[in-house]
């Protein structure tokens, strides 16, 4: 068995000692080129017994680094490794993120001759001081491209600074942009680059694979794979996409059509992703649908179809995608379906690599030269015949417990539903109907029944009535709590029935007087209401007349009723506004066809209201029979400035009550009942 021109070329430099810079193309064999130098630059036990180091260099820090851009190439390069260096029993050790610190710490502790890591997960350990980078001796960049593209190269350089200035750095890559030639520049010393090629293939491209690409509707695409995956001699197939959500939706759609299928995108947890791998390359799943984190060192035996869903962004990615296949010397096919909308960028691609395929032929799934160049039987339908479905399928692949970090958007196939035969029976969740926060039974038990007089049945129960809540005007006897519910709060008159009415100027003067000692025992014993500056202002509900050229005057009125009714007082006004000395005042019988009427007073500064009007000279009241009463005084309030005020109350019985006005609420005002003339 020979070697490849990339490992021919390679070993010999590398060996030495010097710095390598090795460009080959993809499935040529850098792997090996660039390990097996450094599995021999590393001390481990057997050297010691047999001589060949001294026990001095032996140590339990790692001796040799490896940074890959991915975790799959992570992964893939241990692998050759360990295989690579069984013999020596060389200790190799993957680190890399979606897996837990715990195992990858404790292995550390324990001593490694060599790491495999990606950079991210590097970084976290070098700074906890988890991982020792001060006895590195090789120090390898493989793919360097792909981490200038994905962005990692200034998390290289931060850990290039890390280890010994004295080192064998070696770079390997498929291409090599300028970045990467400056980043070589500045951190090897006199590289020696080497582009290996077979003498008999020329291009960019390995000569072993055969190429085909198509113009493809998107509504036609999933049939064309479908039947394009049915072809005569089809081994393992991997299906490229450019995004994650394409990715899961073709693997869910050729899992329907019976392919067994599995899928490798970001969106998937570490320990789904490593699942469909693993049944990947064991056989159980023969269609692998991914992104382009798969499309650098997935190094998988006997994948002979690579289907590019999706055109590639540019010529690099292509490279990787069909490289996948042809490997070692193997034949394969690599399929690109292009989108009317990405035939300008597949030209560029075609340009950049010097291809033949400058305008794709318009194909469909039931075109004849898809049939005729892809060796498809003819007949083949897009969902798989039962007699061909043998694979075990994804599920079939036990999935690891990672002790996964989590993160954005994390699924895993741990977190998938089961199966539906598998599912247990789902209880449904007792509701239970409530009305303000009670169930509906202690609500039905709290409400009463309707009356008899309503429900039309006397059997019913009568209807308990609903507690009402006190007001500031208490319903004196023989007075509704109706009436005096519907009076207004600010208002201290009580309407009576039109046959008390005349009894009013008769008996009003031993009522008052009686109903004024109730009043001032009364307020002694209640505690005394704060009220705001911006009072309601009462309005009397009856206004007495006087001529046209007298002036009005505001006054208050309190109810008088029949001996056996009971007059309540409440609390008097702050001030009464006199318009006209009192001496003017004529008090006649307002009539009951005209409304009291409310004027606006002028509004005058806080500072012109501090003196008191003068008090209204007592002027008698006539009644309807002609006799005459005298007015009760009423008691002076507590809150009253140093100015006097009287206020001259009486009340007119009518036999339509006036309407009870709006309360308004104004700062420190007061409201002024006008009375016109007869």
């Amino acid at each position: 068995m020979s070697p490849f021109p990339i490992q021919e070329m390679t070993l010999p430099v590398a060996l030495s000692g010097s710095d390598v810079i090795g460009q080959a193309k993809t499935g040529t064999g850098k792997t090996l080129g660039f390990g097996l130098p450094l599995l021999e630059r590393v001390t481990v036990p057997a050297d010691v017994e047999s001589g060949r180091a001294a026990p001095e260099k032996l140590t339990d820090a790692p001796q040799a680094l490896i940074v890959v851009p991915t975790r799959e190439l992570c992964q893939q390069v241990t692998n050759d490794l360990l295989t690579a260096g069984k013999v020596r029993n060389v200790r190799v050790l993957a680190i890399y993120g979606g897996r837990a610190y715990e195992p990858q710490v404790e292995a550390l502790k324990k001593g490694v001759d060599v790491i495999v890591g990606t950079p991210g997960r590097l970084l976290d350990l070098a700074g906890q001081r988890k991982l020792d980078l001060s006895h590195i001796r090789v120090l390898v960049l493989d793919e360097a491209d792909e981490m200038l593209d994905l962005g990692f190269l200034p998390d290289v350089e931060r850990i290039i600074t890390m280890l010994p200035p004295k080192r064998q750095t070696m770079l390997f890559s498929a291409t090599m942009p300028g970045a990467v030639i400056s980043l070589a520049r500045r951190y090897m010393s006199q590289p020696t680059h080497i582009n290996a090629t077979s003498p008999d293939d020329e291009g960019t491209t390995v000569k072993n694979t055969a190429q085909y690409v198509y113009r493809a509707h998107n509504m036609d695409k999933p049939e064309m794979v479908s039947r394009i995956l049915q072809a005569e001699g089809r081994g393992l197939a991997m299906i490229f996409c450019r995004t994650k959500r394409t990715a899961a939706d073709i693997a869910e759609q050729l899992e329907k059509r019976g392919f067994a299928s599995g899928a490798v995108h970001g969106d998937l947890g570490q320990g789904a992703r490593e699942q469909a791998l693993r049944a990947f390359r064991n056989g159980k799943v023969d269609v692998l649908v991914c992104t382009d984190v798969a499309a650098r060192g997935i190094d998988v035996e006997g994948v002979t179809h690579v289907i590019n869903y999706q055109s590639p962004e540019d010529e690099k990615t292509y490279l990787h995608r069909i490289g996948r296949t042809g490997r070692a010397g193997a034949k394969g096919i690599a399929i690109t379906l292009v989108d009317w909308d990405d035939i300008p960028r597949w030209q560029l691609i075609n340009k950049a690599l010097d291809l033949k395929f400058p305008d794709p032929p318009e194909t469909y799934s039931t075109s004849p030269h898809l049939y005729e160049e892809l060796n498809i039987p003819a007949g083949t339908k897009g969902v798989l015949p039962r007699t061909e479905r043998t694979r075990a399928g994804l599920r079939a692949e036990e999935i690891e417990d990672l002790g996964e970090t989590g993160g954005r958007g994390r699924k895993s196939a741990a977190s998938a539903p089961a199966p539906r035969e598998e599912r247990a029976p789902r209880t449904p969740r007792q509701r239970r109907r409530t009305r303000g926060g009670d169930s509906m039974e202690e609500a039905a038990a709290t409400v009463p029944a309707p009356s008899a007089e309503v429900s039309g049945d006397e059997s019913a129960e009568p209807r308990t009535p609903r507690r009402r809540r006190r007001t500031r005007v208490a319903a004196p006897e023989g007075v509704s709590a109706v009436a005096v519910a519907e009076a207004p709060a600010a208002t201290t008159a009580v309407k009576a029935a039109p046959a008390v009415a005349e009894a009013v100027a008769v008996e009003a003067a031993p009522v008052e007087a009686e109903a004024e000692a109730e009043a001032e025992a009364e307020a002694e014993a209640k505690p005394r209401r704060r009220r705001s500056r911006a009072a309601v202002k009462p309005v009397s509900e009856a206004a007495e007349a006087a001529p046209a050229a007298d002036p009005v005057v505001d006054f208050q009125t309190v109810a008088v009723t029949a001996p056996a009714v009971e007059t309540v007082a409440t609390k008097p006004r702050r001030r009464a506004r006199v318009m006209k000395p009192a001496d003017e005042v004529d008090f006649q019988i307002a009539p009951a066809s005209e409304p009291a009427t409310e004027t606006r007073p002028r509004r005058r500064p806080r500072a012109a209201t501090k003196p008191r009007t003068e008090a209204v000279a007592e002027a008698p009241v006539v009644a309807e029979d002609g006799a005459e009463t005298k007015p009760v005084r009423r008691r002076r309030p507590r809150t009253a400035a140093k100015a006097e005020t009287a206020a001259v109350t009486t009340e007119v019985a009518t036999g339509e009550d006036a309407p009870a006005k709006p309360r308004r609420r104004r700062a420190r005002a007061t409201t002024v009942a006008e009375t016109p003339g007869n």
